[in-house]
């Protein structure tokens, strides 16, 4: 299993990592998912995710957004499979863990960084969660 932090990395580039590393094979745990950042300007940002909560559709069918973080990185991952409803994309979101915090089982193991480089205009996922 191999298990990636999340804090200081980008969102998106984060996604595309975990996702081309699930399709290949690998059991994938990303934790500290409220530390992950989300690049650009944070205003316009909060204002997108709080309209696609709001907007639930008709009788209770989609688009849902969720509220916690470690479920908003998860949809990020699944926004980057191929058809994650069927075939190998299924198969491949089901090795993924997204998780907020370090669990315990992680705290000894050897975790694996993202690119963090300092970006100017950016806002972690907790800003943007319950």
């Amino acid at each position: 299993m191999k298990i990636i932090d999340g804090s200081g990395s980008v969102l998106g580039r984060l996604a595309t990592v975990v996702a081309k590393e699930a399709l290949r094979g690998e059991e994938i745990a990303v934790i500290n998912c409220e530390k992950i950042i989300i690049t650009g300007n944070k205003k316009t940002n909060k204002k997108e995710f709080e309209r696609k909560r709001v907007m639930r559709g008709s009788l209770f069918r989609g688009p849902k957004h969720d509220a916690t973080s470690e479920k908003v990185v998860k949809r990020a991952i699944r926004g980057m499979l191929p058809n994650f409803r069927e075939g190998r994309g299924r198969i491949a979101f089901k090795r993924i863990k997204c998780y907020k915090g370090v669990p315990k089982e992680f705290e000894k193991e050897k975790l694996v960084k993202i690119n963090t480089d300092k970006k100017i205009k950016f806002a972690q996922v907790k800003e943007f969660t319950r």
